[in-house]
Order: C-alpha cells, then structure tokens, then sequence
C-alpha cells in the first residue's frame, strides 16, 4: 500500500497542458488541454511513525519494497521539448543542453539568500552500484565509512587515487538495492571506469551509468523548507543530511533527499525524465526562481564547493582540500588510507583550501604570495554578488596565511583570505583524535 498526497494545481499558460500518460513517450510535453494539472506524489515507506510539525502522526501501513532503478527510456530530460519552452522565456541553453542562463543572474543569486532557487543539475553524473557486495565495495573505493549506514540515509565521499589525491567528491543515498552516486559531469566516465576496474571476478557488483536515464533538481536557500511544505513533503523538513525517500509521480518514480550537492541545507530530487517537467513547474508555482549554469558555478566558487580540474585534481590531497566530513579515519583499508594516515598522524596537511575575497579579477592559475614569495596557487575565480566584487578560491601554504590574512593574487591583485560556507561545515579531528 501507499500512502498519496495531492500537489497543489499548477497553473500554466491556457492553451498548454502536460500529458504525462506514458513515461516512454517520445513525442512533445505540451498537449493542447485544459488550463491547470495536479501532480499526485505517492509516498512508498515501511511502516514507520512519521514525525511532523502538523498535528498528524499517523502510522503508515507496510508498502512494497520500493528502489531507484533505471527506468526503460532511452532519452535524457526531453531536451527538445524543454529548450522550446525555455527558449519562450527568454533563457538560453548551450548546444550540449545545458541551461546556462535564465536572463534573471541577480534575481536568482538573491534568492540564494532570501528566497529559493531550483536548479536543474541533470547534466552532472549518476552511478548505480548495485549487487551483493556494494557496500564493502564502495567502502573499500572511497573516503567514507559505508559499513554504518543504513537504507534511506546518505553521506558525501571522496574518490582519490592510492596516494590520496582528489578525483571528485560524491554525494551518496543508501538505498534498498543499490548506492546511488551523484559526481560531476566531467567525471562521471572516469569515475564508472575506474571503478568496473577495480571489481574482481568474485565481487558481486554492478556499475551503472544511470545519468541519461534520470534528471536531477536541487532546491537551494531559506524558503526551501517552505517549497516542501507546499508540495506536501514536509516530513523530511529537519531531517539528516542524507536522508533520502522514494515517491512517484503518477506511477513515476521521484527520490527527494535532504541537502545537495553545494550544501548540505536544501534538497534534491531525482526522477525520471518524463515527469521532470511537470515537477519543475509546479516547484517555480510554488514560488522557486530557476538559475542558471553561469550563475551556479558563481555560486559553487561563492559557496567555496571545490571541484574536479580545479581544486580537486592530482596535485592536491583530500585533507588539503579540507573536506574532513567525506573522511573516515577509523574504518581500516581503502584506497588512500596509508597516505591520509600518515598525514593526520604526523600532522602532515602542509596547504589548505580557502576562499580569497580579490580587489580585481584574477585568472585561475595565478600564484598566491606574501612579500614576493609564493605561498600558494588560485584556482577557481568568479565575480560577486555585485559588481565590483571578486571572488576566488585558492590553496595556501598552512604557515603562510589563514583568515583574514592580505595576499597578493598574479602580480598586483590583493586578496583577503576567508573562511566559505562549505568549507566552514567540514569537522578536522582535534589534535591526538583518530576518530
């Protein structure tokens, strides 16, 4: 059994209607019809006593066993008939599909702080790890201590390389049949690659690229908790970053989790491109302003969310990437353990990642210096929230420099370093701790 909730009906332009009847449709979203839809989300959950701020607690009754596989389409978020209808607003998309801008950067950055944005990531990679063994198996690949988690929570991990030098950081929900990873575009092959490599012939495990079968949402800023509320979701509201559950809408399935990929307030949903864009727009009636891809990647430098070519890259290790709640130090042998060890250990960690507040632009790739000698090297650069403001990210030497420090950016660029969000969140051990 399931328990249904009843989104609120959207409105769109009058001569327009979705038809959401089959979710292998190859044909347009927009159908001549009536004026309005509803979407009806159908909750799949053992039985368990969902809490809320609402004066329900009912207890749900046992439901089938419900798991994110790849649905049998062999389309990506039918682009075609989305850029039609973005292109009515004004938006303009890259040839690979990508929204770069809804023509509303300011509004959207705005929203940030005092509202909410959705955002469309489906162009970033989903792998599907699924079989007996997965869950030693990813425990093995990557940072974070898979063994303690349990269906239905989540965890951002990191893959390295054998000496512990970043590739990409991964968010990650435990679900009933499978892990399901969330990794940047350009990794998204290599990552898959690397890990079919490393399955031997007696693992039972799978790997999955499920991205041109899935689209991906996340909701980011304050009104968030308020757009779950309308869409009737308000019991993951206050839950654990991670924390993800099954839906459908209309018999299509729709994964909502708390947190996503830039912080771990907000949400993400994943669901099946069919339904996509009818969750968009009932998310923008409910008050979600989009954003772009221009302005996200202002926001991830903003946000100081590193990322692989940039921060994450071989020249870098993960504890100098400061991304200490992706790292177990206690969960025995993984792939770059011995390394990262070693340098908690002996206090090793000779360089960290900071964000820079700059007095003029700056190129990525710039060295970093105190009194004309180099102490470190930018590496993401964008501009701020106004616009005789820069902002940047960088690695500096740990005895160099630290908060509210002057540097000096290329040849004649001064900078200030800052603590950033994401960074900011991450937990180091205190000193002797191994924990």
């Amino acid at each position: 059994m399931a328990t249904t909730v009843t989104l609120p009906s959207m409105m769109i332009p009058r001569s327009w209607n979705l038809n959401l009847s089959s979710p292998h449709q190859n044909g347009p979203f927009w159908t001549k019809k009536t004026p309005s839809i509803s979407i009806t989300l159908s909750l799949f959950l053992s039985s368990t006593k969902i809490s809320s701020s609402r004066s329900s607690s009912t207890t749900l009754p046992a439901a089938l066993p419900f798991d994110l596989s790849p649905p049998p389409i062999d389309h990506d978020f039918l682009l075609e008939s989305l850029q039609d209808a973005l292109t009515l607003s004004g938006t303009k998309v890259s040839d690979d599909g990508i929204v770069e801008t809804f023509d509303n950067d300011d509004e959207a950055l705005d929203a940030v702080d005092n509202g909410v944005v959705v955002v469309d990531l489906s162009h970033y990679g989903r792998i599907r790890v699924s079989g007996e063994d997965r869950i030693q198996f990813l425990h093995n690949q990557s940072t974070a201590d898979f063994e303690c988690l349990h269906e239905g929570q989540g965890c951002d991990t990191v893959f390295v390389t054998p000496t512990a030098r970043t590739i990409d950081l991964s968010h990650a929900w435990i679900m009933k049949n499978a892990v399901l990873l969330v990794v940047s575009p350009v990794t998204c092959q290599s990552i898959t690659e690397m890990l079919n490599k490393y399955i031997f012939p007696a693992d039972k495990v799978e790997i999955q690229d499920i991205t041109k079968q899935t689209s991906l949402f996340v909701l980011v800023g304050p009104r968030s908790n308020q757009v779950m509320e309308g869409l009737n979701l308000g019991d993951l509201v206050g839950q654990p970053y991670g924390t993800h559950r099954h839906f459908s809408v209309n018999g299509m399935p729709v994964t909502v989790g708390v947190g996503n990929v830039i912080s771990e307030e907000g949400f993400s949903l994943l669901l099946t491109p069919a339904a996509a864009e009818s969750v968009w727009k009932t998310i923008l009636s409910l008050g979600a302003i989009p954003m772009g891809s221009n302005v996200w990647e202002k926001l991830r430098v903003l946000q100081g969310r590193p990322a692989p070519l940039k921060e994450l890259t071989n020249e870098f290790n993960v504890l100098e990437a400061h991304l200490w709640n992706s790292i177990s130090l206690n969960k025995g042998c993984y792939k770059g353990q011995e390394t990262i060890s070693r340098l908690v250990t002996y206090d090793g960690v000779k360089q960290r990642l900071w964000g820079i507040r700059l007095s003029a632009p700056a190129e990525p790739g710039s060295p970093i210096t105190i009194n004309g000698k180099k102490v470190g090297k930018l590496t993401s650069y964008a501009s701020g929230r106004k616009e005789s403001e820069h902002f940047g990210l960088g690695y500096i030497k740990r005895q160099a420099a630290s908060d509210g420090d002057t540097v000096i950016v290329g040849d004649d660029i001064t900078g200030t370093v800052v603590e950033v969000p994401f960074l900011a969140q991450q937990c180091p051990p205190s000193r002797g701790s191994s924990s």
